[in-house]
């Protein structure tokens, strides 16, 4: 897996961690990263990112070459340089596991470590959380919308990066996506691989029932993409090649362009008139669960929907509104204040009952038929077993309880 570097760092993270050292500021600190606040028209979060997360904060090391560029600063002196040449994150990490369904202000991540070692983790822990989470959730309100049929991710050329296109397509599968077009997704994460042909396989061939053809033969039971030219030609010339090849030669049709309402109904009708009944309809570009609540509600006979675009890169929520604060520091809760970002000291945790969920301070009596959300992912900078779910364990666990609840903050943390 590929992590961050030691210094996926925000500078200000480093000039504070020598401050603390010099200081002897190395007690014990406990920061929360929560979401502030829904984009509008969600109603849950799905928890995801976890697992690179741990794997980071592992790995972490600053190499040779690492301290030689921070050499370079003339804000950092060599005590501070050789903190970090034996800089081992020794912490404790709690959080929610992934795929579990979580509101705003409850912790998606809990650090327990020295301040300057949670500190310096602040912006790749962020990273590492936020964007997988929106995507995942994403994905599940577009699962949700589609009522059954499967849902598949083909946004990696639309991701902002490669690295992001991996953690996209993974977050996706733990959204209830079914697979991804993205091989190394695939070879990295066991997420089933699925796809078939571009428009350019037919433009390269020059002729739609040739290309079509040629592909059957190559691959029987294929999907053939019908619109590059006109949906309803294309789709005759895909009928033609699928009764000359007999049953099951093709799998399905895929349109990627027009009113897939109108488009999906008339290949809905023509397939059924020339018997090919079992031949399925997909339908791919732009798609969200918008779209997708629409096409569904309209009774639209759509068997697939390939979704990119507006999944790892949502139109509706370009980023999540996540914070990492300190919430206690030696045992004394602290609490930040700002206008607009106000924080809740003290170290939290979230029980879940059947219709709410409590978030209340660490150690405070549990809730009665209440179960905790939040569990020992990392001991003393080493994972524990909580730590190392599948990811289908992970997919299976955001199947359930998606739909709004009541979030009540106790009065313990409110003195």
């Amino acid at each position: 897996m590929n992590t961050p570097s030691a210094l996926f760092v925000d500078l200000y993270e480093l000039t504070m961690a020598q401050v603390y050292y010099e200081r002897g500021m190395t007690l014990e600190a406990v920061f929360e990263l929560t979401v502030r606040r829904l984009p509008e028209q969600w109603d849950y979060l799905v928890a995801a990112g976890l697992d690179r997360a741990l794997e980071f904060l592992e790995s972490l090391r600053f190499s040779d070459d690492d301290l030689a560029y921070l050499s370079t600063f003339a804000q950092f002196d060599s005590t501070l340089l050789e903190q970090l040449r034996t800089f081992r994150f020794s912490g404790d990490v709690w959080a929610p596991p992934e795929g579990t369904i979580v509101y705003p202000h409850e912790p998606l991540l809990q650090v327990i470590a020295p301040l300057p070692e949670a500190q310096i983790v602040e912006t790749a822990l962020l990273n590492q959380i936020a964007f997988p989470t929106l995507v995942a959730s994403k994905s599940a309100r577009t699962v949700d919308a589609a009522a059954g049929r499967p849902v598949i991710e083909f946004g990696g050329r639309r991701a902002h990066g490669a690295e992001a296109a991996i953690e996209a397509a993974r977050a996706t599968y733990i959204g209830g996506f079914e697979a991804t077009s993205s091989v190394e997704a695939g070879r990295r994460y066991g997420i089933p691989v699925i796809g078939t042909m571009a428009h350019s396989f037919i433009l390269a061939e020059g002729d739609e029932t040739v290309a079509f053809d040629a592909f059957v033969s190559r691959y029987p039971g294929t999907t053939l993409l019908v619109d590059t030219f006109d949906t309803a030609t294309g789709l005759e010339r895909a009928i033609q090649v699928a009764s000359q090849h007999g049953p099951n030669s093709v799998g399905a049709i895929r349109i990627d362009s027009g009113d897939f309402l109108e488009e999906s109904r008339a290949a809905r009708a023509q397939l059924d008139r020339a018997g090919l009944t079992d031949v399925r309809i997909v339908i791919s570009g732009g798609l969200d669960e918008y779209q997708i609540t629409a096409l569904v509600g309209a009774g639209a006979p759509v068997d697939v929907f390939a979704c990119g675009t507006n999944i790892v890169a949502p139109p509706d929520a370009a980023t999540l509104d996540s914070a990492y604060k300190l919430v206690e520091y030696d045992g004394r809760p602290v609490s930040k204040l700002s206008a607009g970002k106000a924080s809740i000291g003290a170290r939290k945790q979230v029980w879940r009952a059947a219709d709410h969920d409590l978030i209340c301070r660490f150690g405070d009596a549990p809730l009665a038929d209440a179960n905790p959300l939040l569990v020992p992912m990392m001991e003393s900078g080493i994972r524990t077993v909580h730590g190392r779910d599948s990811l289908q364990r992970n997919r299976e666990r955001a199947r359930s309880g998606r739909r709004p609840r009541s979030i009540v903050t106790a009065a313990s943390l409110l003195d």
